[in-house]
């Protein structure tokens, strides 16, 4: 018999599956269909939950998965610690050292996966985008550190061709449709056989499209009461940060000075993994 191979996933909504679901509820998502293409047998745990942060993964998700000994696990988190008030990049970077040390610990591969740029499929007002893009790349950043400091496989995912063509994505944008988490678990295969394991080609599946009934009636069961609850969360602060970006703004064109705004040290780790290299990252 083929040796078993566990795979486990933490995370939040992007790691649980949204945008690739069935109207009864029941998620997929690109770990399912990575899991699908694995050649030895499996046993496959998805401890994930849509509106996990950092926090939850570090000291919730994280210990029910080690008790089965994965051989791999994802980790998907961050989004959800972007879009509340009070975004901390230095927490998020604590959390998932901690996550990612204790997977080394145990000697499971963790696979990781950077956010898309959401500014380019969804229609806002400049000074928002302007907010959300270094938030963004402040959780990319800190994404990016983490899985060079303890070996994880990551996805770049605004290099993925054609990754912003509509049908890749869920009607709110913000998480990838069916054929978009297809071409993630594609991606995060081919790495994933380039370090030596052994995958059959993740295949894409043609779906029908949402037709406009069926967005509306998405939009009003579920987009709707997602924008209220962040409403009362993020955008009173997302007003007050794009006054602030106008402010700078002015005066940055006055005066040609860069905007101080609230910075955060970006963990870029050396050949050596002992020393950490700091730089800075303005992040509203």
């Amino acid at each position: 018999m083929s040796q078993v191979t566990t795979f486990t996933v933490v995370g939040d909504s992007a790691a649980s599956g949204v945008g690739d679901s069935l109207p009864n509820g029941t998620s997929f998502g690109w770990a399912y269909y990575l899991a699908r293409s694995f050649q030895d047998p499996l046993v496959f745990l998805n401890a994930s939950r849509p509106g996990a942060k950092s926090q939850e993964v570090l000291e919730d998700q994280i210990p029910k998965v080690l008790v089965h000994k994965p051989n791999i696990c994802g980790v998907i988190v961050g989004g959800n610690d972007m879009l509340r008030n009070g975004f901390n990049p230095v927490k998020l970077h604590n959390n998932l050292r901690h996550t990612l040390g204790e997977l080394k610990r145990t000697g499971t591969t963790a696979l990781m996966l950077e956010l898309h740029d959401p500014t380019k499929i969804v229609p806002m007002p400049k000074l928002l985008a302007q907010v959300l893009n270094r938030r963004i790349d402040a959780v990319n950043q800190v994404t990016r550190s983490v899985a060079n400091e303890y070996g994880a496989i990551l996805v770049n995912t605004r290099n993925i061709p054609e990754i912003y063509n509509l049908e890749n994505w869920h009607i709110d944008r913000m998480h990838p449709s069916k054929i978009g988490h297809q071409r993630l678990a594609a991606e995060f295969r081919d790495l994933l056989v380039n370090s030596g394991w052994s995958l059959d080609k993740v295949e894409i599946e043609k779906v029908e499209k949402r037709n406009r009934k069926e967005s509306i009636i998405w939009l009003l069961r579920n987009g709707t009461p997602w924008f209220l609850k962040r409403s009362v969360d993020l955008l009173p602060a997302a007003l007050i940060l794009m006054a602030i970006e106008y402010v700078n703004s002015k005066l940055n064109r006055v005066s040609g000075a860069e905007s101080e705004n609230v910075s955060f040290a970006s963990f870029a780790v050396t050949q050596d993994f002992e020393e950490l290299e700091i730089s800075e990252l303005r992040v509203s």
